[in-house]
């Protein structure tokens, strides 16, 4: 196996540890909406999620009914999944497993006084939670690291740069906080940039026009896992536009766009007698916000742009000014022509997302780790690095900058993301108020060192000593003669 194989396979499977390490949250009224779904679909054989409806507050209530008010994309993808867990399930060790974690102390420390205990039938939501996730979510968004990894490697061939890029993307931005939550955005985020991967290999004539209809595919299931990716997706529709040598390859484009469009609407048609998704018209919580503007998007607001970019609350060069760096990054790449079309893409989809956020009354999203809505884009941004390191890499300077600002970013992220056994509420300023508050008393995120019985701080001595082993073989593997530079063909 070549280093640049090697090296790709080592970084997918270092990212899925990292992202799989912490569980996914409990309790989060937005994933257990999309998993109910899941769990009416195979249990119940209907799209109706009333038997569940109980553990979210986003649902909607149609004809008696009530359903997920989300895009069922991600629901969708869980489906076969969790029917292979429903069938593990009903095996003997399952059954032991489950025994064992109801007994477990160091996650029944995690609970909230006064609660419920470790209940069997909250473990085993829980564990097909984690199980569902890890597959339809986690690996995803590692394979994503791999694509960046590999589209970073036409713009420069130094394999600190190349492994850079995804290092950051997955590790400190929110990305790392949303790669093992059953959430749309990381498989939206996978999904659109394989798209815009195959994309940019057809403008260079590397792969066959036939690739389009898997393009196509990809966008349309982009757009009816998360809807405002469709502002993404037409970006890479017109990018698709110009480069196809042979603009008759176009209907393979529709036709795999089709498909996702066709499940959806027979979703919403069997629901809501209508083929357009209206879910969110029926929603019964936050409707006050839903009939502002248009499903709740009017127009860019300041406060809402501040917000989503250097406030305190939501900002996300706040919380990852690492990223600050892509975006100077895209000065040099507009001066590099062979990626102009691939700069206009990019910039493109940053600026839409930004605007589009901004623009909506519900711009905080939630209880959240940074600017989630933002997360569909935010490949796009991260690729700027590529450019900023490629021209400014080898100053003291830029070196030292990138060292401070990727510290804060590792900091605050980690912070906000492992800080207490939900993402930051409501709460102002809250990695300071919130999130460094929970760590300094030892409530860790539920993780995989506590199935080893290792409360607290102590629960995350296996990651670290994962993370220090990588460390010490990436930096001599780099150092390595073995190391190619080359295009990653």
């Amino acid at each position: 196996m070549k280093w640049g194989c090697r090296c790709e396979v080592a970084l997918f499977l270092f990212l899925l540890f990292c992202f799989a390490y912490f569980s996914p949250r409990w309790a989060d009224w937005n994933q257990n909406s999309r998993f109910d779904l899941v769990l009416a679909m195979v249990d119940k054989g209907t799209f109706a999620i009333d038997d569940y409806y109980q553990n979210t507050g986003d649902y909607a209530y149609f004809e008696g009914h009530y359903y997920s008010d989300k895009a069922p994309g991600t629901s969708f993808l869980g489906v076969p999944v969790y029917w292979v867990f429903s069938r593990l399930a009903r095996l003997a060790p399952v059954d032991r497993l489950l025994a064992r974690l109801e007994a477990n102390p160091a996650l029944m420390a995690t609970l909230e006084p006064g609660g419920t205990d470790l209940q069997a039938e909250k473990i085993s939501f829980a564990l097909a939670l984690t199980f569902v996730t890890f597959f339809t979510v986690a690996v995803p968004a590692a394979f994503l690291g791999v694509l960046l990894y590999r589209w970073v490697g036409y713009v420069t061939p130094r394999p600190p740069y190349r492994l850079g890029v995804p290092l950051v993307y997955g590790l400190l931005t929110n990305a790392f906080a949303y790669s093992n939550m059953f959430f749309g955005h990381q498989i939206v985020a996978a999904l659109l940039f394989g798209a815009f991967y195959l994309l940019f290999r057809l403008e260079r004539r590397e792969i066959s026009p036939a690739w389009l209809t898997l393009v196509g595919l990809l966008l349309g299931y982009a757009v009816i896992t998360e809807y405002p990716t469709a502002l993404i997706a037409a970006g890479l529709c017109v990018y698709a536009f110009f480069i196809t040598p042979d603009r008759r390859w176009l209907g393979g484009l529709v036709l795999g766009g089709l498909v996702p469009g066709i499940l959806l609407a027979a979703y919403n048609l069997s629901i809501f007698h209508t083929p357009l998704p209206v879910g969110y018209r029926y929603s019964v919580l936050y409707t006050e916000q839903h009939s502002y503007g248009f499903l709740s998007i009017s127009h860019p607001r300041a406060d809402a742009l501040w917000g989503i970019t250097f406030g305190s609350y939501r900002g996300l060069f706040f919380i990852s000014p690492i990223l600050l760096l892509a975006a100077a990054g895209f000065v040099p790449w507009w001066q590099r022509r062979e990626f102009r079309r691939a700069w206009g893409v990019c910039a493109y989809a940053v600026v839409a997302f930004f605007l589009f956020n901004g623009s909506s009354v519900m711009w905080q999203g939630g209880w959240s780790v940074g600017p989630r809505y933002l997360l569909p884009m935010l490949p796009f941004l991260a690729v700027g690095l590529a450019f900023f390191w490629d021209a400014w890499g080898d100053r003291a300077g830029a070196r030292a900058v990138t060292a401070l600002l990727a510290a804060w970013s590792f900091f605050a992220v980690w912070a906000e993301t492992i800080g207490g056994q939900h993402f930051p509420d409501w709460t102002p300023n809250p990695l300071f108020h919130y999130s460094l508050p929970q760590l300094m008393a030892g409530n860790i995120a539920r993780n995989a060192g506590m199935l080893l019985g290792l409360r607290g701080w102590a629960s995350l001595i296996p990651l670290l000593v994962v993370l220090i082993s990588a460390m010490v073989i990436a930096k001599a593997t780099l150092a390595s003669p073995r190391a190619e530079y080359g295009t990653p063909n």
